[in-house]
């Protein structure tokens, strides 16, 4: 049965490999039969910071309008995102704080320790690049960018995350290397990556002639 997914690059640049994960990601997912939706977070005009907090309404701007519209439509969430400082990038973090509102991701009720979870019955997949390698980021500094993801975001509002891709390390890496990370993000959701991943060779190598940008 087709799943509504929503792709969610959370990388400003369109020129990175985390866009290039995303565009293998949204070719295999639509091979396999899905309904695709994307979201480019670098392409979307909103003010990222949530300016008085939870204590008076920002009004919402019409592409974080249309966001919303899409997670309702949604069953299934995928993140690509690089790994900066430990965490998610800082634009990633505003759309959150602005986007996943009470009222319409949770919601606390008086007497009640933790929220409604009104985002419940849906999953989501985190692909995620670092320039550390992943073992390192996993067991020294235990992953908090993919536990903020997965349990103190996502999961407050009910979505499960039921897969996480760690890819890296992201500097320095070749083009085989950079392939084979890009043939198993088409692999999360179904086949049909290869096509993809080969014309994203060139725009992986551009990205990596001296930064990191991942």
């Amino acid at each position: 049965m087709p799943t509504h997914i929503l792709i969610i690059l959370g990388h400003p640049s369109a020129n990175s490999f985390c866009s290039a994960l995303a565009d293998t990601y949204t070719h295999a997912a639509k091979t396999a039969g899905h309904e695709v939706r994307v979201l480019r977070l670098g392409d979307l005009a909103f003010d990222p910071v949530l300016h008085h907090g939870y204590s008076q309404i920002q009004p919402l701007e019409p592409d974080l309008l249309s966001a919303q519209s899409d997670i309702l439509w949604a069953t299934h969430l995928t993140f690509v995102f690089p790994i900066w400082w430990g965490g998610i990038p800082a634009l990633m973090k505003g759309f959150i704080d602005r986007v996943f509102l009470p009222g319409f991701a949770f919601k606390y009720q008086t007497g009640k320790a933790f929220p409604d979870k009104l985002l419940s019955g849906r999953t989501a997949h985190l692909l995620a690049t670092l320039d550390t390698p992943p073992w390192y980021y996993r067991w020294f500094y235990r992953m908090p960018g993919i536990h903020q993801m997965r349990k103190t975001a996502l999961g407050l509002c009910g979505v499960e995350t039921t897969k996480t891709l760690l890819l890296g390390p992201v500097l320095g890496s070749t083009a085989a290397q950079r392939d084979r990370w890009l043939e198993q993000a088409g692999a999360l959701i179904g086949k049909g990556s290869f096509h993809v991943h080969r014309q994203s060779r060139a725009v992986v190598r551009h990205d990596h002639q001296g930064d990191s940008s991942l």
